[in-house]
């Protein structure tokens, strides 16, 4: 969809901002960054198996097709990355009290303990990434990019004028 020829230029820094983020994004997805953790963690699970962990580590008892949604995937990629999980030990599926045809996923000890060691390793790299940093810039940051986050999940929100919805 064009930009509409009235739309105001956009500032430099907020290029240099969406150029930064591209760049970061592309960092931390790379196919040898994810084998580099999973050495590291010594797990080996493939990059979507490691989303579905670190969201269920978040916020335990998921139904899969929050869990599709909150991924931005089809519901189907998500059923095949459970059913590993789940034969792998990491996670299992109960009831969900509110509704018993439904059911919901939850971490096992094992999942559990994938997370934190993930987590972990991640901080760790985190952590070394950012030694030089004082910290009140690392506070400076941290708040920043929570803003940012409230303020993506806010503009995603928000219909696309002229869009279609499927």
């Amino acid at each position: 969809m064009p930009i509409p020829p009235s739309a105001p230029p956009v500032p430099a820094d907020v290029i240099a901002i969406e150029q930064a983020l591209t760049r970061i994004t592309y960092l931390a997805g790379r196919a040898r960054q994810h084998e580099r953790l999973m050495a590291l963690v010594g797990l080996p699970l493939d990059r979507a198996a490691v989303a579905i962990l670190r969201y269920l580590g978040e916020e335990d008892l998921l139904r899969p097709g929050v869990l599709a949604v909150r991924l931005s995937v089809e519901a189907s990629h998500v059923t095949r990355q459970l059913r590993q999980l789940e034969t792998a030990g990491f996670v299992i599926r109960v009831p969900d009290p509110e509704d018993r045809r439904a059911q919901l996923i939850q971490l096992t000890e094992a999942g559990q303990a994938a997370v934190d060691r993930i987590r972990e390793v991640g901080h760790q790299g985190m952590r070394s990434a950012l030694a030089h940093w004082s910290p009140d810039d690392l506070r400076r940051l941290s708040g920043l990019f929570h803003r940012l986050v409230d303020d993506f999940v806010a503009h995603a929100e928000v219909p696309v004028e002229g869009a279609s919805e499927v």
